[in-house]
């Protein structure tokens, strides 16, 4: 791996962990994090599927350490930095990398965290609890990722990172 996408990793990962001190939504018990969808399009669109699954990685586990995060964090980004990383790669269509976060932390992650949060959080909650919450997060980032990747790509900055 180059240094390059090694660094470009590490200002996403910065980027998603500022941007989760000043911008969630309080959804009970979990919080919302739309940068952290952002990042995971800009990545999947800029860097493909390994680096967009390490990235979220390791956002969810600096969020985890430094209280801007719960444990649902990782299923909530990793599962949705792999659909959309997945989706652009098979796909090369952006808005399909946004779908792809959408249904991997709106669908798929919102139901996996019910039983991760009975089992690692003490919370019994029903199988569509999480669903709005991810759903609605996911959907705003998703879209503000799209945009951001799309000016990325149409500028000079893109010849800087390598796949």
């Amino acid at each position: 791996m180059s240094i390059r996408k090694l660094t470009t990793m590490a200002l996403l990962v910065a980027i998603a962990v500022a941007g989760s001190i000043f911008v969630s939504i309080p959804t009970g018990i979990a919080r919302a994090y739309p940068v952290q969808h952002a990042i995971n399009v800009i990545c999947a669109i800029l860097l493909g599927p390994m680096p967009s699954i390490v990235v979220a990685i390791v956002t969810s586990l600096i969020r985890i350490l430094t209280g801007t995060g719960s444990l649902l964090a990782i299923p909530g980004s990793v599962i949705g930095a792999a659909c959309a990383a997945f989706a652009y790669k098979y796909s090369r269509n952006n808005w399909l990398a946004g779908v792809g976060e959408v249904f991997g932390t709106g669908i798929l992650a919102s139901l996996v965290a019910v039983p991760y949060a009975q089992l690692l959080m003490g919370t019994s909650v029903g199988a569509l609890f999480f669903m709005p919450a991810f759903f609605t997060s996911s959907l705003i980032g998703a879209f503000l990722g799209i945009m951001i990747a799309s000016s990325l790509k149409k500028t000079a900055s893109h010849l800087l990172i390598t796949k």
